[in-house]
């Protein structure tokens, strides 16, 4: 039974991974209508919430519905991150996920994210600090190491477990391989099979289908699958892969017309969050995998991504819908 602090989430949970610009407010309620056990924040940047940047401070809204939901930030330095902490504590998470692991060179290159791969010690400092900074369960998400001749995951995990979080969520690769390659489950496995080991360890990357969720439970025996990019465009995918458990079998695809209901949720839920500009821009990611399986769809989908207000994407979904459904 894995549980952060006193949150009881369950035998392998299913968590839906902190994506930019993905895991908003819509997305974390849809995936958690269909299974998912916990769901994550955008990464929020320590230096945007303290200067008080309105995209930073935005990510820090939640909902009760959404429980139990961590806030993910990042940072290098030690005040802007116990300052965040205090931020992060008003909006009440359940937990506060540190990000050690996105890969991306604007974030890297503070120092922050996979960047602090380099620096182990300073790692644990900034956690430990947190840790005693606030009562709010403190977990991780990081890589497997900087690079192929660096990886120290095992020593990490021991070293952060000892200062005092909760959880440990590990991508399968390092920074170096970004999203390339496949990602590699048995350093993870190892660390969980460590018996100094007693948190829960929690695998991503590459979870892309039930059966590898199954292969990460029972041949890697972790504590839960962190599903990121497989839910873009299709928050069905927690629900099959706990039918899946139970069953051996998978749901049906979703007929056209569900797909289109929730499409449709989606956006407006958005734009009510976001306003129509920036909802109708950051929902488009997700039309692909809505509507997989369509004929010719890559008229429908320019339609769809080169309109700029719902109204123009709704219409374009009825198209879809009395041609194909």
């Amino acid at each position: 039974m894995a549980k952060i602090g006193n949150i009881d989430l369950g035998s392998f949970p299913l968590l839906l991974a902190p994506m930019e610009d993905v895991s908003d407010p819509p997305f974390r309620a849809l995936c958690k209508e269909q299974g998912a056990d916990v769901v994550y924040t955008e990464f929020i940047s320590s230096e945007g919430l303290i200067r008080d940047a309105a995209k930073s401070v935005q990510k820090l809204d939640i909902y009760d519905k959404e429980r139990p939901v961590g806030i993910q930030i990042f940072g290098a330095n030690l005040d802007s991150m116990l300052q965040t902490v205090e931020i992060v504590e008003k909006s009440n998470p359940d937990f506060i996920d540190i990000n050690f692991g996105c890969p991306v060179k604007k974030v890297v290159s503070k120092g922050a994210g996979a960047g602090i791969l380099k620096d182990i010690p300073l790692m644990v400092k900034l956690t430990e600090a947190m840790v005693k900074h606030t009562k709010l369960p403190i977990t991780v998400k990081t890589r497997l190491g900087w690079d192929h001749d660096s990886i120290y995951i095992h020593e990490v995990a021991e070293r952060l477990q000892d200062v005092g979080i909760q959880a440990l969520a590990i991508h399968g690769r390092t920074r170096a391989q970004m999203y390339k390659g496949s990602a590699d489950w048995s350093p993870i496995a190892e660390v969980k099979n460590n018996p100094r080991i007693t948190i829960p360890i929690f695998g991503n990357g590459d979870v892309d289908s039930a059966e590898k969720a199954v292969i990460m439970r029972d041949q890697y025996g972790l504590d839960g699958a962190m599903i990121g990019r497989a839910s873009i465009g299709n928050p069905w995918f927690f629900k099959d892969v706990k039918h899946f458990f139970k069953t051996g079998e998978h749901l049906p695809s979703p007929p056209l017309a569900e797909r289109v209901k929730v499409a449709k949720r989606h956006l407006e839920m958005a734009v009510a969050w976001n306003g129509e500009h920036t909802g109708v821009f950051e929902t488009r990611r997700h039309y692909t995998n809505y509507f997989k399986g369509i004929p010719h769809f890559k008229e429908y989908r320019l339609k769809m991504v080169t309109s700029d207000t719902k109204e123009g994407v709704f219409d374009t979904f009825e198209e879809v819908l009395q041609k194909f459904g």
